[in-house]
């Protein structure tokens, strides 16, 4: 991903983000047990946090563009479409053998985090 895919994806996720945190807060809040909103809160939570880093390493990508780089870009991608992807699926009742993939989403997260820290590091 280079910097400006980076950054129209981490805009379109941060603006997904913003739509899908508030239709939790107010059409989700009477229709959703308290244990299927808060795994719904939680993937809005982990949405946004990796999807302003996203972000960050769009404006990044700018300046120090680097393979490394571009690769710990998609793996936070990949770690929040399967981290926060499998539970909002599972907080609408999708069978609960989906939740095989949040870990994968978290660990393609750390993945990519732990991959920008070494490229920072190198820098």
């Amino acid at each position: 991903m280079d910097a400006r895919k980076t950054l129209a994806v981490a805009g379109v996720l941060i603006a997904l983000a913003t739509v899908l945190g508030a239709f939790g807060a107010h059409a989700l809040k009477t229709h959703l047990s308290q244990d299927r909103l808060m795994v719904y809160e939680t993937a809005v939570r982990y949405h946004f946090i990796h999807a302003l880093g996203l972000l960050a390493m769009g404006v990044l990508l700018r300046s120090v563009d680097g393979e490394m780089l571009r690769w710990s870009a998609a793996l936070v991608l990949a770690g929040i479409v399967l981290f926060s992807g499998s539970l909002y699926l599972l907080t609408f009742g999708a069978p609960r053998f989906l939740g095989i993939i949040t870990p994968l989403g978290g660990l393609a997260l750390i993945a990519g985090w732990a991959l920008f820290a070494v490229t920072m590091w190198r820098q």
